[in-house]
């Protein structure tokens, strides 16, 4: 089922565990660094959660690592400010949340030791308090730069060469959109010039009417103005030379933008334009680039990811419905760390890629993923770190407001108080965790 060596696949598996671990582990230093230079006390830092199978006290601190291997914190003193309004448990306030709000409250006060009494987070400057939230989402978008800088110099990016991947046998008419026309030939459908002219898969271009050919955008731009024009072309056969000659088709392709994606007219109908056409697809190679290269790639990246997030409650959907009927699920759906962990040893396992291509694919993997819980924990949701920046903004703002009005200090933004969309937000995050893992386990994303 999966291809390739066993013994290939568990050390995919277990060199993506272990930079998700490293990943988690750095984003909690990213929080820890920056609050003990503020001198907040911080009392734990753990990775994973659940029950502590390892832990050391180094000064004030304790370290560990827990069972469940889906994230980690870090505890601080001073996260819930004391209530300004002093209220207690009475016999007409007792409800549930009134309850752990108190409790939480309690707790908080009880972790307090003589010389906390200003080294409390909710004490802190907004500005230092954003800094600390800010921390570990900074270091995770530090790993994924670090990590695709490497991918962009060392491997390179996938690049279309003047090498022949695939030859058409017909020229299909264009109906963009249409995901149901079928790909086999008819006769109807034209022989392709490609095909005519003896163009086969391996063939390198060498020549294309009259000009030397040194990129598949030349060799695409020349393809494009020499609609119906027979032209010489010249191609390379296993150090073979062979001279032959071929006539573009004149045929109406899809006007595309810089992403490569069909674009629409005003009425909503895919644009297209008539250009010449030969029927053969450039074989994709790693091809190293420079520094200047990787910011095009963060930008894409972040791009494709804020995509992503913004549909995630539609991309959930179609997981869920893929998991519990018979339909396909999409190849760029969402994983959980478990499919993560299963890409890995698959591309790890298979001889279909050279070993070059598989680090590359697999340090972009990681790469991706740092740059997605950089981008996933900006949303401005308690619990997560946005959700505590965002509190914090707003804690400014409510105190330059009343200042201007002359009103009486508003006080600290108060967490406890958001405590119900908290869990909220958090049996969410739990929901969706479970469903990705059970579709990564019982319908996997299929990557060859």
């Amino acid at each position: 089922m999966l291809g390739g060596s066993w013994l290939m696949f568990v050390i995919g598996v277990v060199v993506m565990a272990l930079g998700i671990a490293v990943s988690i582990a750095l984003h909690e230093v990213g929080h820890l660094l920056p609050a003990k230079f503020f001198n907040v006390r911080v009392t734990q830092y753990m990775i994973g959660f659940g029950k502590t199978l390892f832990s050391r006290r180094r000064g004030e601190t304790e370290y560990g690592v827990k069972a469940i291997p889906l994230g980690g914190y870090i505890s601080m003193i001073g996260m819930y400010p004391p209530d300004r309004n002093g209220e207690k448990i009475t016999a007409d306030s007792t409800g549930l949340l009134q309850q752990m709000a108190t409790e939480t409250r309690s707790m908080e006060a009880e972790r307090l030791q003589p010389g906390d009494e200003n080294r409390q987070f909710y004490q802190l400057p907004i500005h230092k308090r954003i800094i600390i939230m800010l921390g570990g989402p900074l270091m995770n978008l530090l790993i994924g730069v670090v990590c695709l800088s490497v991918v962009v110099m060392a491997f390179g990016t996938s690049q279309p060469t003047t090498n022949v991947s695939s030859v058409s046998q017909c020229v299909h008419t264009v109906d963009v959109g249409d995901t149901n026309r079928s790909s086999t030939c008819t006769s109807e459908d034209p022989a392709s010039p490609a095909g005519k002219a003896g163009v086969k898969p391996g063939d390198k271009v060498v020549k294309f009417a009259g000009e030397d050919i040194t990129s598949w955008d030349q060799l695409s731009r020349l393809i494009s103005e020499h609609g119906g024009q027979t032209v010489p072309m010249t191609i390379d056969r296993d150090g073979s030379t062979i001279q032959t000659s071929i006539t573009p088709i004149i045929t109406p392709r899809p006007v595309t933008d810089a992403s490569g994606a069909p674009v629409k007219d005003a009425n909503g109908k895919y644009k297209t334009h008539d250009v010449g056409f030969v029927g053969i697809g450039p074989r994709q190679e790693l091809t190293p680039g420079s520094i200047s290269d990787v910011p095009p790639v963060l930008g894409q990246t972040l791009t494709q990811i804020g995509g992503v997030i913004i549909k995630l409650p539609v991309r959930l959907w179609d997981v869920g419905t893929a998991l519990f009927t018979d339909k396909e699920r999409p190849a760029d759906s969402p994983m959980s760390v478990v499919g993560v962990g299963r890409v890995a040893g698959e591309v790890a396992s298979t001889e279909n890629i050279t070993t070059d291509a598989k680090v590359a694919y697999l340090v972009s993997v990681l790469g991706t993923l740092n740059i997605s819980l950089f981008v996933f924990n900006l949303i401005p949701l308690l619990p997560l770190d946005g959700g505590h920046v965002a509190g914090a903004l707003w804690e400014g703002i409510r105190r330059r407001w009343a200042r201007f009005r002359k009103k009486p200090d508003p006080g600290h933004f108060d967490p406890i108080r958001l405590m119900p969309l908290t869990y909220v937000v958090a049996i969410a995050f739990i929901g969706m965790s479970v469903l990705l893992i059970a579709a990564d386990i019982f319908d996997p994303v299929k990557i060859f």
